[in-house]
């Protein structure tokens, strides 16, 4: 599965979109099948503030249960209810309707540092 192109990818395996404000952050397909399924979400609350690099929440898998990271700093302004209810679209479509948190963020995805493109991210977990 290949992702949209308009996604910056984290070293933690977060992704966040581009062009969108807020930001729309979700975890990657390389991370979701890592994982194995995913049986919970721990998302942070509407109004949070998140810092880059920084635990934001966790996802429980039947393998282990991982924090999830915020790829940059902003204001949490909605969360997936759908994905708390239903935690396997982390696993069926991580790019789609797998998203988790809509941030928006202090400064334009495209000015924050540390991130990825896709074939950068590509390369950096060996896919």
């Amino acid at each position: 599965m290949s992702a949209p192109r308009n996604l910056l990818f984290s070293k933690d395996h977060e992704w966040l979109t581009t062009d969108t404000s807020p930001a729309v952050v979700g975890i990657s397909k390389h991370a979701a099948d890592a994982l194995g399924d995913v049986v919970f979400v721990q998302l942070p609350q509407v109004g949070a503030r998140v810092t880059a690099g920084e635990p934001c929440g966790e996802l429980e898998s039947t393998k282990s249960v991982s924090d999830l990271f915020a790829p940059a700093n902003g204001e949490v302004v909605e969360v997936n209810a759908a994905v708390v209810d239903d935690p396997s679209l982390v696993n069926s479509d991580p790019y789609g309707d797998g998203w988790l948190i809509k941030v928006q963020l202090d400064t334009p995805a495209a000015e924050t540092g540390g991130l990825m493109s896709e074939a950068e991210y590509n390369a950096f977990t060996g896919a």
